[in-house]
């Protein structure tokens, strides 16, 4: 088995034959026309290029693409074109002949051929440099590698899926991304919006990773209190679904009950609703809001509710909010 040091660990490769699998979550409309989308064009051997921002899914798409196609009993080899340093490509790549060099003391195929029949997706393509491109051109353009120290080549019957999180037209005309390697990866195009444009499918990711979590740590999911999904869906999510799921896991990390409040939410989700503590709101939100704001101080948070202290101790009671911020 090779070190995680060594270049080759930059790649995974492995069958995806569970077709039932749900790799994309969400019910959101515009979801269900990229399922679609996705769904219609597996079965094809067009090339695809999915872009994104980061944190969208973009593996996970290419991985749906594959699971539904007739490949999907092959290999999916993902490489990352930003990891593998420029001197090594050809090597890891396309691998090389006995002697092409000093050190290769025995024949290897590198990561392309042993994918045959399969899907190799190239993640963060807009990452490569212009010499690394032009080399992916040719297995592109020919289906063809041929190892280094050998004059021989290898056809393959590979599917090309790429994905970055870069504006590659506007590189084309930067003049830091080939041209001619750009139209043989624009075939077909998807493209996964950001999470802010698809808040309603928030519940559902909540969901597939509370059970995913969940199943992990032997642990019962909890559920979110209405406010706290309003909460949620007020946020940008910069970070898009990874930052969901990075905020899930966090939740399962620490000691919370079953219901899921804003006064459990990270601190800088919670500060949203600080901001809107003077705006029209249901009255346990207005409640958290006017005492974050105030920094838990009882006194402050009633005189910005209009409340006297009895009425705002009675109303902490009733909605069952600590007396103390939480941490």
């Amino acid at each position: 088995m090779q070190s995680a040091n060594t270049p080759s660990a930059n790649f995974a490769a492995h069958a995806l034959c569970d077709g039932d699998r749900e790799y994309m979550i969400g019910q959101s409309a515009i979801m269900c026309a990229i399922k679609r989308d996705m769904a219609r064009i597996a079965n094809s051997a067009s090339t695809v290029l999915i872009t994104g921002e980061t944190g969208t899914g973009k593996e996970l798409a290419a991985e749906f693409i594959h699971a539904r196609s007739a490949r999907r009993t092959k290999p999916f080899v993902c490489i990352n074109c930003a990891a593998i340093p420029e001197s090594l490509l050809e090597s890891e790549l396309f691998g090389h002949a006995k002697g092409a060099f000093t050190g290769a003391d025995q024949h290897r195929d590198g990561l392309l051929i042993p994918a045959n029949g399969g899907t190799i997706f190239l993640d963060e393509i807009g990452d490569m440099s212009l010499c690394a491109q032009a080399k992916i051109l040719r297995v592109v353009e020919n289906r063809e590698v041929c190892r280094v120290g050998s004059n021989r080549g290898v056809q393959l019957d590979i599917r090309f899926v790429a994905a970055t999180n870069q504006d590659l037209e506007a590189m084309t005309q930067q003049g830091t991304f080939r041209k001619d390697l750009f139209f043989r990866l624009n075939v077909v195009r998807i493209h996964l919006p950001p999470l802010r444009e698809r808040l309603e499918d928030i519940p559902f990711l909540l969901r597939h990773y509370c059970g995913e979590l969940g199943s992990e740590s032997s642990s019962s999911d909890p559920e979110f209190s209405e406010d706290s999904l309003r909460c949620l869906k007020s946020y940008g999510w910069p970070g898009n679904i990874r930052e969901l799921r990075n905020f899930v896991e966090n939740l399962y990390l620490r000691d919370l009950p079953q219901k899921i409040g804003i006064e459990h939410l990270p601190r800088h989700i919670r500060g949203l609703i600080e901001s809107k503590a003077d705006l029209p709101q249901p009255e346990r939100e207005a409640l958290l809001a006017a005492l974050f704001s105030a920094k838990w101080n009882k006194s402050e948070a009633a005189k910005k509710l209009h409340w006297s202290r009895m009425t705002l101790y009675r109303k902490i009671a009733k909605h069952q909010i600590p007396g103390t911020p939480p941490h």
